[in-house]
């Protein structure tokens, strides 16, 4: 072979080497299939995966009402950290703490009602839909139950194959955490002062643990509350040291407990807040025209909640082929 015929073929070799698809350098996958987070990803994999996970929210919350203030937590405590990848609903092993199990998931509850979706889903379906699209689809219908707004979300996440116990504290705001902080976290994951006002509203709804309140109480009422609201809070919260493992709350709205609606930010500007949190959010500058403006219009509100809910759901996800489709929602599939 000549001297041409060899610089051409050197160059044909580069050229092939470069133009072939990701598939056939290193075995890696091709790119191009990951379609990302879509609507409806499943409407040919598994069409009736929306309205089985819906109709199961239904049923669940008929018979246990607490089910959807869980749905609603779960979407928080899972999406900000780090990924939006069911890492909350894995169990803990030998090796390493659950998430789920940690002090700051303290009152996270009824994953074994997520585990009935996931059952119901896997009858449809077996192996097709993600333990983390369950997890947000229940979050959104579960805002429905409780009488909010209906958020379209997209779906295609896959599931994590780790928990992030030892990172929490990184991701998570405190209820005891500054203004700050707490702006902070969130704009790191691109949601701006009035969605972080928005999704705080979602302590319109559900409970607080006497645990969490008693710096408030005791020694001393703290002046900054209401004291037409502490007499309640002191019936409700009777000991200094509550058992955390008693039933031992204070409702986040007695107006209006089951419903998530602008009277949360009506109560925080009474100095009706039960937590730290809630009184800054109604007494910081950046903060306050925000909490007026969405004790005044409930549409408002529920605007920016549904556009922090999405930015929420769509953090960092797993598409394509990372991650997996697990069997079971609390543990990693098994791999030979």
């Amino acid at each position: 072979m000549g001297s041409k015929s060899l610089f051409f073929f050197a160059i044909l070799s580069i050229s092939l080497a470069f133009s072939l698809p990701p598939a056939f350098a290193e075995n890696e996958e091709i790119t191009g299939t990951d379609p990302g987070l879509v609507m409806n990803f499943y409407k040919d994999s598994c069409p009736q995966a929306e309205d089985i996970i819906k109709e199961q929210v239904k049923l669940l919350y008929k018979r246990h009402k607490n089910t959807a203030f869980s749905w609603l937590r779960n979407i928080f405590h899972d999406c900000a950290v780090q990924s939006c990848d069911a890492s909350l609903l894995l169990d803990s092993t030998r090796r390493s703490l659950s998430e789920k199990e940690t002090d700051r998931s303290f009152g996270l509850r009824n994953f074994r009602y997520l585990d009935t979706i996931k059952e119901a889903v896997e009858r449809e379906c077996p192996g097709v839909v993600s333990c983390s699209d369950i997890l947000v689809l229940s979050a959104r219908d579960g805002i429905v139950s409780l009488g909010g707004p209906y958020i379209p979300l997209k779906t295609g996440r896959r599931d994590g194959r780790k928990s992030r116990a030892e990172i929490l504290e990184e991701y998570l705001p405190d209820h005891n955490e500054s203004m700050s902080v707490v702006l902070d976290r969130f704009s790191a994951i691109g949601i701006n002062t009035p969605g972080v006002v928005a999704l705080l509203g979602a302590h319109s709804v559900g409970r607080t643990h006497c645990v969490k309140l008693v710096h408030r109480l005791y020694p001393e009422v703290d002046p900054e509350l209401n004291p037409d609201h502490v007499e309640h809070m002191l019936h409700k919260c009777p000991d200094t040291i509550p058992d955390p493992k008693a039933v031992q709350y204070v409702r986040n709205d007695r107006g209006t407990p089951m419903v998530l609606d602008n009277n949360y930010y009506r109560n925080i500007l009474d100095n009706k807040g039960l937590l730290i949190v809630d009184h800054q959010l109604a007494a910081d500058k950046r903060t306050k025209p925000y909490v007026k403006k969405m004790a005044k219009s409930q549409d408002y509100f529920f605007k920016e909640f549904g556009r922090a809910i999405t930015i929420l759901s769509e953090n960092n996800p797993l598409t394509g082929t990372k991650g997996e489709i697990r069997k079971q929602c609390s543990v990693v599939n098994k791999h030979d």
